[in-house]
């Protein structure tokens, strides 16, 4: 399998710069995984609200009581909630798989935040944390999970970790785990949501069903951010050419950001990703689909069509059999093969010494972000939340490979079906979609091609929204669009608002 697939273990050399792929032998003590209970108030449009913080393991056991594993998390409750029993919970992880959910933790929804200058960049080293003016604890409480071998999250002594990677055992202990949080906290009455980015998307979808289907725990509403729930959607292997049809309106648009484009194309960016959807479409798959037989005129034509929306060289293309690999459009897009753009974030750009290979050496996208969610959690974990633990906070790690696939859907993991049969069985269940134009890891125009072949009565289709943002991968690395994603956010989850 292509590991650009697993969308951040492609770029673990930073991750193991920060050691965080180290495998530590030991466990955490009975004194280390003791919950660590702490109270903070923060300001919220000239309100003050206050939270109390919960951080530690949950320590997961199977039926006849034998341990299995310690999964980490940090909650954060509202205090002045009238009933805290039915205000709204909402569970949140990452993706890798292999990611910790500190990225959404510190990123996005948590009332504390990375430090970002005028540039959307973080500020240091040494990285700051400020208050969210942004969190998502206004509308919700939250709770962060660490799925087995990522963040401080491990196996029971005697057990082993590769149990619990993959596609099914994943989804089985996060659900577990949220079934036993709700049952500790006495929150079965709350309306239930669930949040995933990247490859936490696939986990959130296929959790609907298994919540459901396993626990009877019918969740209100599902938020994928930049999502990827058909891996054949992602996957440039021969004879798999949809991905090329999926990334054109990404090159598209991230072309545009740069000025790469010429001036017609230049001068409306809706209207020129309307173009490049209905060009992807209708001539650019088709002429795919033909192979070898496609006429060398078309051929000519299509070619000129690409290079128009990419930039990219006209005999580049041509070298490149009309197939564009997104690593390819990253090293060439801006020209001299040193300068490069980012794969999570295609509006960030860095240097590669190494002009001559056709794929960038680093995605400066995700290397400029990682000391400063590893550093910045590492001292907010113990200073403010009090938890203490000597183990490597694993923000990023291979430690779950290698990750078991399954069966599916012919070698491509599927899990659109999951999430179909969770809003048929459950109608009232909502979705939405959130996306970035200039992401190029899970380009927008799949997660539209995702919502197309779900098999829904129509009149389930209101059930879904698609939200677009101006940024990458991590949509909230940009103010105004992190706090239009929250303000989103409060929506769904209240739309009686």
């Amino acid at each position: 399998m292509n590991m650009r697939l697993f969308l951040f273990l492609p770029l673990l050399a930073a991750a193991t710069a920060l050691g965080q792929t180290s495998r530590p032998t030991t466990h955490p003590s009975d004194a280390e995984t003791k919950l660590s209970t702490t109270h903070h108030t923060i300001t919220l449009d000239g309100k003050p609200l206050s939270y109390t913080a919960t951080a530690g393991p949950l320590a997961m056991q199977d039926e006849t009581g034998k341990p299995q594993a310690d999964l980490f998390y940090v909650a954060y409750d509202a205090d002045a909630a009238p009933d805290p029993a039915t205000r709204p919970i909402t569970f949140l992880f990452n993706g890798g798989p292999g990611a910790a959910a500190v990225w959404l933790h510190l990123g996005a929804a948590g009332p504390k935040t990375i430090e970002l200058d005028d540039h959307d960049l973080p500020v240091g080293p040494p990285y700051r944390l400020t208050d969210n003016s942004s969190t998502w604890l206004a509308a919700s409480d939250l709770v962060f999970i660490d799925p087995v071998s990522t963040g401080y999250s491990r196996p029971a002594p005697g057990e082993k970790a590769d149990q619990f990677h993959g596609v099914r055992p994943d989804i089985e202990s996060v659900s577990a785990f949220i079934r036993l949080y709700l049952t500790k906290n006495r929150r079965w009455a709350s309306p239930i949501y669930l949040v995933g980015e990247s490859y936490g998307t696939t986990r959130a979808a296929a959790l609907a069903d298994q919540l459901a289907q396993r626990y009877g725990i019918a969740v209100n509403g599902v938020i994928l951010i930049s999502s990827v729930l058909d891996f054949q959607a992602l996957l440039s292997n021969p004879g798999n050419d949809l991905p090329c049809e999926l990334y054109l309106p990404s090159y598209a648009a991230v072309a545009w950001q740069h000025q790469k484009l010429a001036p017609p194309l230049q001068a409306d960016f809706n209207k020129t990703i309307d173009e490049a959807r209905a060009f992807a479409v209708n001539q650019y798959a088709p002429a795919l689909s033909q192979g070898t037989a496609l006429p060398p005129d078309q051929r000519a034509e299509i070619i000129k069509q690409l290079s128009t929306f990419t930039s990219l060289p006209p005999d580049m293309i041509d070298r490149s059999n009309l197939r564009i690999d997104p690593s390819l459009f990253e090293k060439e897009l801006l020209g001299d093969g040193h300068h490069i753009i980012g794969r999570f974030d295609a509006r960030i750009i860095g240097y590669d010494p190494d002009a001559i290979h056709h794929a960038p050496s680093f995605d400066p996208s995700l290397d400029y972000y990682l000391p400063a969610y590893s550093s910045t959690f590492n001292d907010y974990v113990r200073r403010e939340l009090k938890y203490e633990n000597d183990l490597p906070y694993e923000v990023l790690t291979d430690r779950v490979q290698p990750w078991n696939l399954g069966e599916e859907n012919g070698g491509y993991l599927y899990v659109i079906d999951d999430l179909q049969s969770a809003m048929l069985h459950n109608p009232h269940l909502r979705v939405m979609f959130v996306s970035g134009y200039f992401d190029l890891a899970t380009p927008f125009f799949s997660a539209d091609y995702t919502i197309d072949r779900m098999n829904l009565d129509p009149t389930l289709r209101p059930n879904i929204t698609h939200e677009y943002f101006p940024t990458g991968h991590m949509v909230y690395h940009d103010h105004d669009s992190k706090q239009k994603l929250a303000d989103d956010v409060s929506k769904f989850i209240h739309p009686e608002h």
